[in-house]
């Protein structure tokens, strides 16, 4: 067992040692928009539920050196976002959004996914997931470090889509969803084998 002490890796080294260990992760793909109402779409793997109820769900950002990215301004200018699943569908369009674009040109309409109004937010949701969550800014937390940062989202859930097929019962058919997870460098993995354990008394 090797032992490595954080603080002697590099940002991209603790990085790569924590994205390459703690896998995989669920893809956050986030619409927000900016003071001039254009929409955003990014993919955040550093993502997942905070708590059942309330229901909040959390969304880390990271900065480009100290500069806020377009998706951790929207949310804290316009204080809603809505998240996406992302699925075997639609993962080659959101991988697609993470290129660099000034925030006046929206990479939805670069990629072609489809916006679609939402119901108790003013940023549009995407047709093209299976499942995504209108949120309102609970909280935002800042971490720095030397001469970076990161923007710690919590969103706190108001209005739930679900597509037909992916709703049975009051549940979620994961098989019907087929979420992508992420791993690390360009990796992604489909659904795999599944397998249930009884929890203890």
């Amino acid at each position: 067992m090797k032992s490595i002490d954080p603080k002697s890796l590099s940002k991209r080294e603790n990085y790569g040692l924590l994205a390459g260990a703690i896998l995989p992760r669920p893809i956050a793909f986030v619409t927000s928009i900016n003071k001039d109402g254009v929409l955003n779409g990014a993919p955040f793997s550093f993502f997942n539920v905070v708590s059942s109820e309330p229901p909040l769900i959390s969304i880390s950002i990271g900065r480009k050196g100290t500069e806020k990215k377009d998706t951790a301004r929207n949310i804290l200018e316009q204080g809603e976002f809505v998240v996406h699943i992302t699925d075997e569908l639609n993962v080659k369009a959101v991988n697609d959004t993470a290129m660099n674009l000034p925030p006046n040109e929206s990479e939805i309409e670069k990629v072609g996914l489809t916006p679609v109004k939402s119901d108790l937010v003013k940023v549009p949701g995407l047709k093209e997931a299976p499942v995504r969550f209108e949120c309102k800014l609970e909280k935002h937390l800042t971490f720095e470090e030397g001469e970076t940062a990161t923007d710690f989202i919590v969103g706190r859930v108001v209005q739930y889509h679900v597509a037909e097929n992916v709703y049975n019962d009051g549940k979620i058919d994961v098989s019907e969803m087929k979420p992508i997870g992420r791993l690390s460098g360009k990796d992604y993995m489909k659904l795999g084998e599944i397998f249930s354990l009884e929890r203890p008394e």
